[in-house]
């Protein structure tokens, strides 16, 4: 045995304190996230796929008809272009809504009777803008014409009404 003292010195990774705290830290927040890791690994098998809720309501729906048959009144009464304006134009067409031409405002409706009662007919049926075709409603294409016309002579045009006579079959 010798008489001097022998030191060894301390040997390892971590030489500073800042190197102590980052260890620190990262030996709590890796296993964290790998635990979180885990649980979203292991939770993501067992959400069902869409539309398996119900699995007879999703074999229903992929086996359905392509087309459906409505069934309707054909002799029930044409409504008139007032009617259909008040049903289903009125919302949008009285105040505006969307940029719709106010009913009876000459200047807005102006341009549109320019272009005609079939142009104006086409954007009715068809839809223009925010307006649905239709109008989101659920009328005949002569019943939707006459609305075209009550409201564009309202605003100064001079439209005949459509009657069953003007239909091309």
């Amino acid at each position: 045995m010798s008489d001097t003292p022998h030191e060894e010195a301390h040997t390892g990774p971590i030489k500073t304190p800042k190197q102590l705290l980052t260890t620190v830290f990262l030996s709590f927040v890796v296993p964290i996230f790998v635990i979180i890791g885990l649980v979203l690994y292991v939770t993501s098998a067992n959400k069902p796929a869409a539309g398996a809720d119900d699995m007879e309501k999703a074999i229903d729906a992929r086996i359905a008809r392509v087309g459906t048959v409505e069934i309707r009144d054909a002799n029930r009464p044409l409504k008139s272009g007032e009617e259909v304006f008040k049903a289903q134009c009125t919302t949008c067409h009285s105040a505006g809504v969307a940029g719709a031409p106010k009913f009876g405002d000459v200047a807005a409706w102006a341009a549109r009777i320019k272009t005609g009662y079939d142009a104006l007919l086409h954007s009715a049926l068809a839809g223009k803008g925010a307006m649905a075709p239709q109008g989101g409603g659920d009328f005949d294409d002569i019943e939707i014409g006459r609305a075209v016309v009550y409201m564009a002579n309202a605003a100064g045009a001079n439209f005949p009404v459509p009657d069953l006579s003007l239909i091309h079959i």
